[in-house]
């Protein structure tokens, strides 16, 4: 009896994750290419064409990053997408600490990190501790899929990996979160208080102080600090100095697959809503800025 097999190709999928990169190559850093050299060309074979295949047709559907674990989902040609998880070798914290106090000690690299850039030279101090910032190798990083192929990486893993490689030049620091730490963790560490950071201020936290507040007033109008006069509020319009300062604490969007970058998006957009709400409450007369009357509405955005 003879069987067949019938190569029908992935299943489309909706809004998966598409990679940007089309003929260029993947990884145009350092530490996304480093990323990649986890994939052994020899071993893979054509796994890896295939890999970056589905990889920018969107075959990819969902990826979580978390502190030592990786998990995805990516859609084949079988009617439920397979699962894959990549583990990653964390770092342990008592090393992290001691990193942290290094970064944090030089002045470029501290404002370089919370500028989400990654300088070398992180590496070199991360490597000097006998840790590696890019998991590249089978003993920091361990990869496994659902399908049916029993060489490792597979077309699917491979996929997985464009991808994050891609996430990592948009976003160096999620290696950070990846080998356990995050942005905050590595702050409260070398005990920088995150109120002073920015503006190029890193002052480290000395002592602690503990402010008794004063009792809550029933009195609404005490409450929320509003004072009358006559029947006529008295309300501040002045339209903030950093438009979305709250989204930006957020950092990027993961995976955020839009025709444009999501936080010069979202500036945008608060930017021309804080004047559209001046305009709003003033009037127009007493605004302190003035276009015309269709232009001050958000443009039409690309989605994820």
């Amino acid at each position: 009896m003879s069987y067949w097999y019938y190569n029908t190709g992935p299943r489309n999928v909706k809004g998966g994750i598409k990679a940007h990169t089309t003929r260029n190559k993947f990884g145009q850093n350092w530490w996304s290419k480093k990323w990649l050299s986890v994939l052994d060309e020899e071993k893979a074979g054509q796994r890896l064409a295939r890999g970056r295949s589905y990889a920018r047709r969107g075959q990819v559907t969902f990826i979580d990053v978390k502190k030592g674990i990786i998990t995805s989902e990516i859609q084949g040609s079988q009617y439920s997408p397979y699962s894959i998880i990549i583990k990653v070798a964390t770092i342990p914290k008592q090393a992290w600490v001691t990193i942290a106090n290094e970064l944090f000690a030089r002045p470029n690299i501290a404002a370089s990190l919370l500028a989400g850039k990654l300088p070398e030279e992180v590496d070199d101090i991360i490597t000097k501790l006998g840790y590696s910032l890019v998991p590249s190798d089978e003993k920091s990083i361990r990869a496994d899929c659902e399908c049916y192929d029993w060489i490792r990486p597979c077309k699917h893993i491979a996929a997985v990996c464009y991808i994050l490689a891609e996430e990592l030049d948009r976003n160096p620091l999620l290696l950070f979160r990846m080998l356990g730490a995050e942005m905050d963790d590595l702050l409260k560490m070398a005990k920088i208080r995150s109120s002073n950071v920015g503006n190029n201020r890193i002052t480290k936290t000395t002592t602690t102080t503990t402010v008794k507040a004063d009792p809550l007033t029933t009195d609404h109008d005490k409450f929320w600090g509003r004072q009358y006069v006559g029947n006529e509020p008295d309300l501040s319009a002045d339209i903030p100095e950093i438009p979305a300062a709250l989204i930006k604490q957020l950092g990027s969007f993961p995976f955020w697959r839009g025709k444009e970058k999501f936080l010069p998006t979202m500036d945008d957009i608060y930017g021309s809503a804080s004047k559209v709400g001046q305009r709003n409450l003033v009037g127009k007369e007493n605004a302190s800025w003035m276009v015309p009357d269709n232009d001050y509405l958000p443009k039409k955005r690309g989605g994820r």
